[in-house]
């Protein structure tokens, strides 16, 4: 079993000896971190990027207005601090953020970072009328929807004016999927390289086989990074990235990837690994295409929802390395999610018999039984964490007379298929930029957003994100929250398993990679050394 006295769980406490150095030991320069890739990434436009595969690796090359602290894991408003910014200031009672930037950074090309470039970006992520550049995909483009103008009074100051007060909007400013990209680089070269500001530029990219980068000498931030260089290699099969771990060809494994099962195994034949456990911020959940028979019809929504049994789904599937949840990550881990309790009274979570009785009652009614058993196809990514949940699915509504085939698709055709809603049902992982309610509900649950990929869509809904967007009582903001996550649920806007748990892997002499409670936000590796 896993040494629990090597695990850290994040509960809003600092990690402090997860990749701490002994006390009074400096840290030291030089050498080459092992990391990993569990697939080719789809490009290096981060923000045309839906998967951490599209993060993890390109995050290393640029840097954001402002950071979550590397080395604390639970990310909070307290944790941001400055990156291209060097401070900044919340004006008008949460309507005006104001960025004051740091002079002499540079792009790795040479050429000099100012406000113009930032303006540059968030204008395209926005898709402001005036933008000079369009993405082919924004995916959370609905993030700055309240943003009505970014303005550049000088060419080191810049102001987000927004529409109403929006204190999350710093949170997702430190995301890792919000780097400043360079407005002088067309996007297309950024889809095949990344030119940025971060501790690492690139170095080499051989397509379907590996990822090089090595230190930038130009790094804004004195002394840094520790390291000369980080490979990513594209290791597909998971049996053969267990082995590169545990025999040390590997230093690193990467967020998403290590399952409970897979740490236990590679722990037991390597004690000497470390293992993090910490919240994900990760969901497991079924998407449902509204518009497209049988899902048209609510009932059948309402029946595939309460054919699934969560419970089951963390023993069988996550082998107890998830909690069950509704929209948003319960605690330990999260702040906003709904608790147990009032998750045990909703359908679905009130106990697999009773669920499936009535599952089986409601498609008898819509006119589907045995002798005219509904049959669908199931699609999920081609990426083995996916295709474990969908085989769940698929034998979770089997149960209840629903045949559900399952189509394996490719993550380069797998995320614009969601977006063209080309797709009837479909077995899915859903992750947040950040532990704050607007980082899941506006992409996911408002009427057009371009990853509410099940087409759900209330007017009343829409009002009640705006509203606890804005509120400034975190009291009053978690009870409206909690009654969105409640509604969304009878809705059955997105059937929701449970939210995984990051069980992230390290050699014993690699400092300072803290794994935080979201799993697209640590890696930048600035402050990453080898002690050996």
């Amino acid at each position: 079993m896993l040494d629990r006295s090597r695990l850290t769980l994040a509960l809003g406490l600092a990690a402090l000896a997860v990749g701490a150095p002994a006390a009074g030991q400096a840290p030291r320069r030089g050498g080459i971190l092992n990391a990993m890739l569990v697939e080719t990434p789809p490009g290096f436009s981060i923000h045309e990027s839906a998967t951490v595969t599209g993060v993890w690796p390109v995050m290393p090359c640029y840097s954001n207005l402002v950071l979550f602290d590397p080395l604390k894991p639970y990310e909070t408003a307290d944790t941001v601090i400055p990156e291209l910014a060097e401070r900044w200031s919340w004006q008008d009672n949460y309507r005006n953020l104001v960025f004051f930037l740091r002079r002499g950074v540079k792009w790795h090309d040479g050429q000099p970072f100012t406000a113009k470039d930032v303006k540059y970006t968030f204008d395209v992520v926005r898709e402001a009328a005036d933008a000079p550049a369009r993405l082919r995909l924004s995916p959370r483009k609905e993030w700055y929807a309240n943003v009505e103008a970014t303005e550049t009074p000088d060419p080191f100051t810049v102001i987000f004016r927004l529409h109403r007060p929006q204190p999350s909007l710093l949170l997702m400013l430190a995301s890792g999927y919000s780097p400043v990209y360079p407005a002088h680089v067309p996007l297309a070269d950024l889809r095949q390289k990344c030119v940025g500001t971060g501790p690492f530029r690139l170095k080499e990219y051989a397509r379907g086989t590996m990822i090089e980068m090595e230190r930038n000498p130009d790094y804004f931030v004195p002394g840094r990074p520790y390291l000369d260089g980080i490979r990513y290699p594209i290791i597909t099969e998971r049996g053969t990235r267990l082995a590169a771990l545990q025999t040390g060809r590997l230093d690193v494994s990467m967020p998403l990837e290590m399952t409970k099962t897979m740490a236990e195994t590679v722990k037991q034949n390597a004690p000497s690994l470390v293992v993090t456990e910490i919240g994900q911020n990760g969901s497991d959940n079924v998407v449902i295409n509204h518009k497209r028979a049988p899902f048209d019809n609510p009932a059948v929504r309402r029946a595939v929802n309460l054919a699934l049994d969560r419970y089951a789904y963390v023993r069988g599937v996550r082998h107890d390395g998830a909690v069950v949840g509704a929209a948003l990550m319960p605690r330990p881990a999260g702040a906003w999610g709904l608790l147990e309790k009032d998750l045990k009274t909703l359908p679905g979570y009130r106990g697999s018999a009773r669920d499936k009785a009535e599952a089986r009652q409601i498609l008898a009614a819509a006119g589907f039984g045995p002798g005219k058993p509904l049959r669908m196809e199931l699609v999920t990514r081609a990426f083995a964490i996916y295709v474990d949940l969908a085989s769940f699915v698929a034998d979770q509504l089997r149960q209840v007379g629903v045949e559900a085939v399952v189509k394996q698709v490719e993550t380069a055709q797998y995320f614009p298929l969601l977006a063209r809603r080309d797709y009837q049902i479909g077995a899915n992982l859903t992750a947040s930029g950040i532990d704050d309610p607007d980082g899941y509900f506006f992409e996911n649950y408002t009427c057009g957003a371009s990853r509410n990929y099940t087409d759900y869509c209330d007017d009343r809904m829409d009002r009640l994100i705006d509203a606890q967007s804005q509120e400034l009582d975190r009291a009053r903001r978690l009870t409206l929250v909690w009654d969105i996550q409640r509604k969304l649920e009878a809705d059955v806007a997105r059937p929701m398993l449970g939210w995984r748990n990051e069980y992230f892997t390290r050699a014993p002499y690699v400092r300072n990679l803290v794994p935080h409670n979201s799993l697209y936000n640590y890696g930048r590796l600035q402050e990453v050394w080898l002690d050996k």
